[in-house]
């Protein structure tokens, strides 16, 4: 696992705020993973891969280990589905802000993904142009879910 430091920032009260996220990738394809990787490395080298993993369960440990700030996660994987690995994430407490990567779309799903307690989701088909305006969105406090016509809703909270 990559174990890059973050740049940080110190309040008033000496709680230690990250400016870059530390990001977990899960996605049962490999080259999935390495593709986001070198998506956001580029425009973002200050970004941290803090992880990687291949099914649902994997990310529930690598959340519970890692505590990234965004997880990027599937949902079609072996083992424990995407939607079940989010809803147990929410439901955990873990802080970490979770992201659905996936190639469906609909507007159930959407209503899937928001029950499960996930803060957005991008259409793989739509990484390149909306994957790191919803990372940004989602670390500042925001959701960002791809809406049927192939543009985002951004909803800052």
């Amino acid at each position: 696992m990559n174990s890059r430091s973050t740049e940080n920032q110190t309040t008033d009260s000496t709680e230690t705020v990250r400016t870059e996220p530390r990001i977990l990738i899960v996605d049962d394809h490999e080259i999935v993973r390495d593709g986001i990787r070198n998506l956001l490395s580029r425009p973002r080298p200050k970004w941290v891969i803090c992880g990687t993993g291949s099914n649902g369960r994997e990310a529930i440990k690598a959340v519970d280990e890692l505590k990234p700030d965004i997880l990027i996660l599937d949902i079609t994987m072996p083992e424990m589905n995407g939607l079940e690995a989010a809803s147990r994430i929410s439901k955990s407490g873990a802080k970490t802000r979770i992201l659905i990567f996936t190639m469906h779309e609909s507007v159930v799903l959407a209503d899937q993904i928001r029950k499960a307690g996930a803060q957005g989701f991008v259409l793989k088909s739509d990484a390149a142009r909306n994957l790191i305006l919803a990372i940004e969105t989602i670390f500042a406090g925001g959701t960002f879910f791809n809406s049927t016509n192939k543009s985002a809703e951004q909803v800052p909270t």
